[in-house]
This record gives C-alpha cells, sequence and structure tokens, in this order.
C-alpha cells in the first residue's frame, strides 16, 4: 500500500470556530466532535484536519489544497465573501490577487489563528 496522508492534527485557539471556518470556505463537512478532543473537518474521503484547542503559543502550520479550476473558483468566491484578505504570493503582501504564473491558479491566505492555507490548480511540486 502505498503511504497516504490519513489526518492532521491542527492547533487553535477556538478549535469549533477554526473547523467551521475551514469546511465553510472548502464546502466540506466538518463535525464538532470526533475521536478524541478534537473538531474534524473531513477534506475528501482520505484527510480529515483534526482541530484540537490549544494555549497561547499557537504553532504555526502551512497546508496546500490542490482543486481544479472550477473548485478554485468556488473557494476564491467563498474567500471573498467572508472578507477574508489573501494573496497571491505565499509571503508577499495582501494583494487580493491570483496567482497564474506556473501554468494555474494559486492563492494563500491565513485563518485566525496565523496557519496558512494556500489553495492551487496545479502542483509546481510535481513538474
Amino acid at each position: 500500500m502505498a503511504i497516504q496522508l490519513d489526518h492532521l492534527m491542527v492547533p487553535a485557539r477556538d478549535k469549533l470556530a477554526a473547523a467551521k471556518l475551514l469546511a465553510e470556505l472548502l464546502d466540506v463537512p466538518w463535525s464538532p466532535t470526533s475521536v478524541g478532543p478534537f473538531a474534524a473537518v473531513f477534506v475528501n474521503d482520505g484527510l480529515t484536519f483534526d482541530f484540537d484547542q490549544w494555549p497561547e503559543p499557537i504553532p504555526l502550520i502551512h497546508c496546500c489544497f490542490r482543486v481544479d479550476q472550477q473548485a478554485f473558483d468556488a473557494i476564491l468566491a467563498r474567500i471573498q465573501a467572508a472578507g477574508i484578505a489573501y494573496r497571491s504570493a505565499v509571503h508577499g503582501p495582501v494583494d487580493h490577487a491570483v496567482d497564474r504564473a506556473h501554468g494555474g491558479s494559486i492563492v494563500y491566505w491565513n485563518e485566525p489563528d496565523g496557519h496558512q492555507w494556500e489553495m492551487l490548480t496545479v502542483s509546481y511540486a510535481r513538474q
């Protein structure tokens, strides 16, 4: 069997708010309860993000979601509707722009705990 990432624990100040926000942006199901103390976001059939309540300081993570262009456009529209700042560069300023320099679409945003989410349509890591 190939190695697959099954779940990822995401530390949060408010696990319910963080899980709900990500689930709504990605338009995927979530549950305020899961195995153990987690609020689960079911990213797809093979990956769950388990949000866990942590005290300060919150260690930051970066995760990238690869989606098709139709899903990208829908998620970006939800990010915009929620008034979330986004940018076209991983460490760049908020420019409310999409990077199209790698043969697809890429955008970055941070959630309230500081975690950085990336969304792209073409994997530049696997060219």
